[in-house]
């Protein structure tokens, strides 16, 4: 029986990079698993759309597909859009079997690709005691989400961080983060001699142009987590993870 094929399913944005950043990854995913298709479909703004990837895979034979969303929390495209798309893709397409994986986060290998950025953006292992860290993140209304940040700051913080505090780049949310320029300013405010602002997202676009610009107060500005190694990791961790009740009805008949 042959691998189900990989769909990562991202976002998509009117800037160049978001696309291009995506298929660096998915580049990544596929020499670390050399023979596995994987195939990338956008839910606006780039093409291929996620219908016409799986439409294309259906006409072509394809049995089983696993859509990965190229998510760090399960906020609204996750629980609503992702889940849409999907479902009228099985209606119209059933000999296609679909299943969605689990968004990326949380992870360790995320907060090891958030470190590796920030460490190459100049900062040190021994810094971290004197460097306050602003976590920021594209920004969410949804409860499950805002939990998964606060949580992440609050691991990252008992690393030896010497404060941690997350910060949104949309309106501030309901559990009261403020934007990145505001948490770089308390930081300040409360006597931490360095400030580093660590971008928790994954393509570069217009959010994560508005936490570049809000850390302009900040000494350090990591880079979006991007074709990280860790990332492209974690995209197979949640492939294989979804694959396993694929494989189960197989394993029991044997």
């Amino acid at each position: 029986m042959s691998a189900p094929v990989l769909l990562v399913i991202a976002h998509g944005s009117r800037d160049p990079r978001h696309a291009a950043t995506v298929h660096a990854l998915t580049a990544r995913v596929r020499s670390l698993r050399p023979g596995l298709r994987v195939e990338t479909g956008f839910l606006d703004f780039n093409a291929p759309s996620v219908p016409r990837v799986l439409e294309r895979l259906a006409a072509q034979g394809a049995g089983d597909v696993i859509a990965l969303p190229l998510l760090l929390t399960r906020a609204f495209h996750a629980k609503s859009d992702i889940p849409t798309v999907l479902h009228e893709a099985r209606t119209g397409l059933p000999r296609l079997r679909i299943r969605q994986a689990e968004v990326l986060g949380p992870s360790p290998l995320l907060n090891s690709a958030l470190e590796r950025r920030l460490y190459e953006a100049g900062i040190r292992p021994g810094d971290r005691s004197s460097t306050g860290l602003v976590l920021a993140s594209a920004g969410s209304t949804d409860p499950e989400a805002i939990a998964v940040i606060a949580e992440i700051a609050r691991e990252l913080r008992h690393t030896g961080w010497c404060a941690v505090r997350p910060a949104f780049a949309s309106a501030t949310s309901p559990a009261g983060f403020p934007r990145t320029e505001d948490a770089v300013q308390a930081l300040r405010a409360e006597g931490v001699r360095r400030v580093a602002v660590a971008p928790y997202v994954i393509a570069p676009g217009r959010l994560p142009d508005r936490i570049a610009a809000g850390a302009a107060g900040a000494d350090v500005l990591a880079d979006v987590l991007g074709a990280s190694l860790e990332l492209a990791r974690l995209l197979l961790t949640r492939y294989d993870e979804a694959r396993v009740p694929l494989a189960r009805p197989a394993s029991l008949s044997a």
